[in-house]
């Protein structure tokens, strides 16, 4: 024990205080961390299912024979896609095709683009969205059978 004016006298107050700070450094360091990687997590997972559906969207589109139904069966990918995620949100908002000259025709170019609001996690109400946006471009067979 240290004899002089800076010695610690026994029962001086600190007793406990690492408990207060290691909760205090807890709810103001790894709460918000936590958060941030459930943030990310959530956008990285929409950022992979915006990427697959407008790849199999194009798929769709180019081995489709009737574009009226393709276009519905690709909405319905796009919504599937982005369950498997955890995101619900509308196939139709999201998908925007766009064929050059028609999407039945060989040799043409299909340009698939998936747009969509994501919300972050724990907001009520999805208040808080994040928009995610992917595309593909898809080439028609050109030996491809005409309908």
């Amino acid at each position: 024990m240290r004899d002089g004016p800076h010695a610690a006298a026994p029962g001086d107050g600190e007793r406990g205080s690492a408990v207060v700070e290691f909760l205090g450094g807890t709810v103001l360091l790894v709460v918000p961390l936590a958060y941030l990687v459930l943030t990310l997590a959530q956008l990285q997972g929409a950022a992979f299912a915006a990427e697959s559906a407008a790849r199999d969207t194009g798929r769709l589109m180019a081995t489709a024979d009737d574009p009226g139904d393709a276009a519905a069966l690709a909405a319905r990918g796009v919504e599937l896609a982005f369950a498997d995620h955890g995101i619900e949100i509308d196939g139709e908002q999201a998908l925007e095709v766009t064929c050059s000259p028609s999407c039945t025709a060989p040799g043409a170019t299909a340009h698939v683009t998936i747009a969509a609001d994501v919300p972050l996690p724990f907001w009520p109400g999805g208040g808080l969205t994040v928009p995610v946006t992917a595309e593909a471009v898809t080439s028609i067979d050109s030996y491809r059978e005409r309908s």
